[in-house]
């Protein structure tokens, strides 16, 4: 072979493969490089492999042959490998060892003697496990879930040098062996994390405008630089193209403060602003030659992307058509001028009006129309939204004027981080050969071999490196092999991994065939719920994924939101959904069964059998329990709706075998770090809060029975405690009629008629939450004693019997409306239909407002009337006892912090997913202005303060007479003046 770095690994590569055929390895020897023209031996038929006792590779030009074209030529014993150009030559060579090693006896018909080109000629992966470490301490926790894909960060030191050479040397040898591996499979380019750690804006200004002189970015920088690029470096020995890969907009303090200083802020829309990375991105191709363009995301950023340990972060800033534009205008200009490429990733997910870039085609034509450069790649996810089962093909992919790229993911997040058999090959090739017959323009494949979700919340498996990583291995061969032909049959992919991986021997290799034929519909039906997972469904301005019921990755949730919405839109196939559990569990012990039955001694590594394995009885534990949880959810919210005598069994019959299943799994798996136990926290929580519904709903009935007591009593009027209820029934419905009462000259209707109203208030809260929520009690009671507070200092000295009898009278009236949502079927009942029934819950919310506000204008009403206020001061009065408890309890969520209050109220309630707020950021996720809570507080003491102000004055005159008639003045301290 020629005597070149690529075609040596590959010519190594062809005599590997024969070796692990149990032939003699072949001896390897440099030759010079054919002289363009020779013939080659040619022969019409496929050789036999067994034949064949001499290859030959050269480098012969083809005219208008692609570099990575090659042919593969026979003629008697020898075989020839002639490449277009070196890439051609290794990827024949790569070729002919991937069909040795997979057991191959003779070359493809369709191989011999024909020129072979890749139909893609972009074919990019991730950078793998590279730079991250199998922390044992770190995974057991599983509770990391940072976002950041650094590949550097283990290297970083805090001072001078800067870099660990030994951590910089590790992470040195991990790249060249997924390097290498990723070659032999077919790929020809890798995205690595990094951007602006290795600039020092030196083009900016005076070359210290960003970095003043003695700032330690710069020195830093310098020494990244001369770490990592020749790591990175090595990637273009190979034939390999680098992408840097950076969120924008990428900011570190200093570069935050000069664009603050020199444009105002992170304006970007001005050119100003853009002028600063175009120096950077300038800087970045001439101190680091070999990489060959940048990869570009807006759609996320914040602190759950930065790494530890320095200050390099990003900001979610370019948000517009007008700022995206502007952005790929300036960085295209830039890598224009250096022969490089920009790489533009479409992932917007939601955020700002380009939020809908990455699955409507309008906005994709709005936001790039026009954009036609050649130097811009736009790479987009396969499916409409992210890697999940049941979504459709994206459909920005079947058009559009810019060169495209599609991306795939190996090890998917949300279906176990690979860690369960799932074959993809026969949905990625679906969906290539559909974009490839729509669209013209695609060029490429991203395929991310280990990145998606967080690092360390799922099992302990690092590509090439540690863990099982051999199972999801075959989906970055499929893409591989598909992205060089994408009519290959999948099936022929599985047993061509199955035989290289595992064993040689065919009903082996059968049986692991007919497993992994069986995986997909395991895993879509296993950890799916699908009719309601095939449905396109809207909810609070966001679009739901289809796995709602686990959210994110391994934690089963136990919200109302979640588990009613998704009954909900199951619609009548409720009976349908519980069934695909138990379907999910037979195919699992199916695929388990072949495996198992597979004969050890033919497995070339016992290890691997084991994996294999134990990795099918896990998933075959891991549905069960999925699938007893699915009936009880289910049920309790079939029973929720219909009241069902036999949904009300199944969800209890359900519940039983959900705790006996979920201890076994806990008990088995807890502490396994390849495969983890799935995070049942969240479904305690919602299971823990169902069980109370019978209970609560009861409760609410016993409560209600006890305001109709007093309902009844204050229609009567006299007796024990007859003037109470008399004055409360006036008080919730007629308070004008309250100051006409006489005062009552019991003790025990002047104690009831606040006693009774504040039990019923209380208790029905404590229904309201299942007894298990004080922070929402804290919230709700705390602002009804404030007002109560703030209304009893402002009647004085005065007898307060009329004023508790109106405030206690429409605290019950607000009660009933609550109790009566309550009596059904408890809580669960009140939330199934605050989230399922639309024109029910805008009802619901417009009466409990209209009585939310029913108690100001009582109060100011009784004010007037029976203690003599003024209208104007009455009403200022009100307004000061709604600031009050505002601007209090507004003050108290900002001080502990709004994220922080809504993860606990929420963890007691359960109303949103439990891993909404360690992962995402409830009010990230939601849009709430983080802001909120003094905003709210300031508005509280706004009212406060106007109230105040509406009270000042001439105090009036003093309480009314029970008869009627004007009142007479007050008598008082501060009368007089």
């Amino acid at each position: 072979m020629p005597d070149e770095p690529r075609t040596r690994k590959a010519g190594a590569a062809v005599a590997d493969a024969v070796a692990a055929r149990g032939l003699p390895r072949p001896v390897v020897t440099a030759a010079t490089p054919a002289r363009a023209g020779s013939r080659a031996p040619t022969g019409p038929h496929p050789a036999d492999l067994a034949a064949v006792t001499t290859l030959r590779a050269a480098v012969r030009a083809t005219p208008g042959a692609a570099p990575e074209s090659y042919r593969l030529s026979v003629r008697a014993t020898e075989l020839a490998v002639d490449g277009t150009d070196v890439a051609g030559a290794a990827a024949g060579l790569y070729r002919l060892a991937d069909r040795i090693r997979s057991g191959a006896d003779a070359l493809p018909a369709a191989d011999a003697g024909q020129l072979v080109t890749p139909r893609l000629g972009l074919r990019l992966t991730d950078a793998g496990s590279v730079g991250r470490e199998p922390d044992a301490a770190a995974f057991a926790a599983g509770d990391d879930y940072s976002l950041n894909t650094d590949v550097v960060g283990p290297a970083l030191l805090p001072r001078a040098p800067w870099v660990d050479a030994a951590a910089a040397a590790r992470i040195g040898a991990q790249f060249r062996q997924f390097v290498d591996h990723s070659v032999a499979q077919g790929y020809n380019a890798v995205v690595v994390p990094g951007f602006l750690e290795y600039v020092t804006f030196a083009k900016v200004g005076d070359g210290h405008a960003v970095y003043p002189p003695g700032d330690t970015h710069v020195d830093r920088a310098r020494a990244m630089v001369a770490a990592f690029g020749p790591v990175f470096g090595y990637a273009e020995e190979m034939g390999v193209k680098v992408f840097l890969l950076t969120d924008m907009l990428a900011v570190s303090p200093p570069l935050e403060a000069y664009l603050t200083r020199t444009v105002g802020g992170l304006d970007v829309a001005d050119p100003r602003l853009w002028a600063v990375y175009q120096a950077g991105l300038a800087e970045l191709f001439e101190s680091m030659p070999f990489v060959d363009g940048l990869m570009v995301r807006v759609g996320e950023g914040g602190a759950v992307y930065a790494a530890d340990g320095w200050d390099y972060s990003s900001k979610l800033a370019v948000t517009t058509a007008e700022s995206v534009r502007a952005m790929l205008r300036a960085l295209l200009d830039t890598a224009g001028r250096a022969g490089r490429e920009v790489i533009f990733r479409t992932w917007t997910v939601g955020v700002g009006p380009v939020g809908d870039l990455h699955t409507n085609p309008d906005s994709y034509a709005r936001v790039l129309g026009g954009f036609d450069d050649p130097h811009l790649i736009v790479s987009t996810k396969y499916t409409l939204g992210d890697f999940y089962s049941h979504l459709p093909l994206n459909t920005t992919l079947l058009a559009g004027p810019q060169r495209r790229i599609v991306e795939f993911q190996a090890r998917r997040e949300f279906e176990a981080f690979g860690s369960l058999p799932n074959d993809l090959g026969p949905l990625h090739r679906q969906a290539l050969r559909a974009f490839l017959a729509a669209n013209p323009r695609v060029e490429g494949v991203w395929n991310w071999t280990q990145d998606g979700g967080p690092l360390r919340a799922g099992p302990m498996s690092l590509y090439l490196r540690t863990g099982f990583w051999q199972l999801y291995d075959l989906n970055t061969y499929a893409v591989g092999r598909l992205a060089w032909d994408p009519d290959t049959d999948p099936a022929q992919v599985t047993a061509d991994w199955a035989y290289r991986t595992f064993s040689a021997d065919p009903d082996t290799v059968a049986a692991i065939g007919q497993a992994m034929a069986l995986s997909r519909a395991a895993v879509t039906q296993g950890l799916y719920i699908g009719p309601y997972a095939d449905r396109s469904v809207r909810a609070l301005g966001l679009e739901p994924p289809p796995m709602m019921w686990i959210f994110e990755w391994d934690i089963p949730t136990g919200d109302s939101a979640a588990l009613d919405s998704i009954y909900a839109v199951t619609g009548g196939r409720v009976d349908a959904a519980i069934e695909e559990g138990g379907q999910a569990v037979a195919l699992a012990r199916r695929m388990r069964d072949l495996v198992a039955a597979t004969d050890p001694a033919t497995w070339r590594d016992a290890g691997l059998r084991e994996r294999f394995t134990g990795t099918l009885d896990y998933q075959v534990d891991l549905f069960e329990t999925l699938a007893a949880y699915r009936t009880m959810v289910l049920r309790h919210a079939q029973w929720l709706d219909t009241g069902s005598p036999a949904a009300h069994d199944g969800w209890r019959a359900a519940a039983t075998a959900y705790r006996d299943a979920r201890d076994g799994h806990r008990l088995r798996y807890g502490a396994d770090l390849d495969l983890p136990a799935y995070r049942f926290t969240a479904a305690d929580l919602g299971a823990e809060r169902a069980d109370r519904d019978p209970a609560m709903a009861w409760a609410a009935r016993a409560l209600l029975a006890l305001v109709l007591a007093v309902v009844l009593l204050g229609l009567r009027g006299r007796g024990f405690g007859g003037a109470a209820a008399r004055g409360l029934l006036l008080g919730a419905v007629r308070p004008w009629r309250v100051a006409a009462l006489p005062a009552p000259t019991s003790r025990v209707d002047r104690l009831l008629v606040w006693l009774v109203p504040a039990v019923v208030l209380v208790a029905s809260r404590l229904v309201f939450t299942w007894f298990a929520a004080p922070a929402h009690l804290l919230v709700s009671l705390g602002g009804w004693v404030l007002f109560a507070l703030v209304v009893r200092l402002a009647v004085g000295r005065r007898d307060p019997f009329h004023l508790w009898a109106v405030v206690g009278g429409v605290a019950l009236l607000r009660s009933v409306l609550l109790l009566a949502a309550l009596a059904g079927r408890g809580p669960g009942r009140y939330w199934f239909v605050f989230w399922t029934a639309p024109t029910r819950r805008a009802a619901y919310l417009t009466v409990a407002f209209a009585a939310f506000g029913w108690l100001f204008v009582a109060t100011a009403v009784i004010l007037r009337d029976r203690y003599g206020v003024r209208p104007r001061r009455a009403a200022g009065l009100a307004l000061t006892a709604a600031g009050v408890p505002l601007g209090v309890l507004a003050g108290l969520v900002a001080v502990i912090g709004l994220e922080r209050a809504l993860t606990v109220w929420n963890d007691q309630m359960a109303l949103l997913p439990w891993g909404l707020s360690r992962i995402l950021g409830i009010t990230v996720y939601l849009g709430i202005p983080a802001g909120f809570p003094r905003y709210a507080a300031v508005s509280g003491a706004a009212l406060t303060a106007v109230g105040l102000l509406l009270s000042i004055g001439r105090r009036s005159a003093g309480p009314a007479p029970a008869g009627g008639g004007r009142p007479v003045p007050e008598v008082g301290p501060g009368r007089a003046g």
